[in-house]
């Protein structure tokens, strides 16, 4: 038995608005989105009385998808430490591959992303950096090289 493919990642969000206009800045596009609520999700989450908004985000080449989810019951709590850094167990980071890096830091830093380090380059392939984005998520960017 196999799985078919990656569906989706999931990152939990307080305002959802700046995450939207976040993700969009950085090329994605809004694929409709739903309030979800009733016994179904209930028993999914393990949680009482779920009720969330949840849009679909999309890659330019439809390939990959990122749903943003903002809890209204329960109150969504906050991961310890708050700005994990990238050593920090569990999922850190989404990386996207981008076709001019320097544009897309400066767009996406418009929105409130801050770097994590610095950009940097490794060997001649590629130039990478680490941005916090919404909810505290670390945004990794790769432009590849030649």
């Amino acid at each position: 038995m196999t799985f078919k493919r990656m569906d989706h990642v999931s990152v939990i969000v307080d305002d959802l608005e700046s995450a939207i206009a976040f993700f969009v800045e950085l090329g994605m596009e809004q694929e409709g989105g739903a309030q979800i609520e009733g016994p179904w999700v209930d028993r999914v989450n393990g949680l009482d009385d779920v009720r969330v908004d949840i849009p679909m985000m999309r890659t330019p080449d439809g390939h990959g998808r990122l749903e943003l989810t903002k809890f209204h019951n329960p109150t969504a709590i906050s991961a310890e430490p708050e700005n994990a850094m990238g050593n920090t167990l569990g999922l850190r980071s989404v990386m996207f591959a981008v076709d001019d890096i320097d544009a897309t830091v400066a767009g996406l830093r418009a929105r409130g992303a801050e770097l994590v380090g610095e950009v940097a380059q490794y060997q001649d392939s590629y130039r990478l950096c680490y941005l916090r984005g919404p909810a505290g998520i670390i945004v990794a960017l790769a432009e590849e090289l030649g």
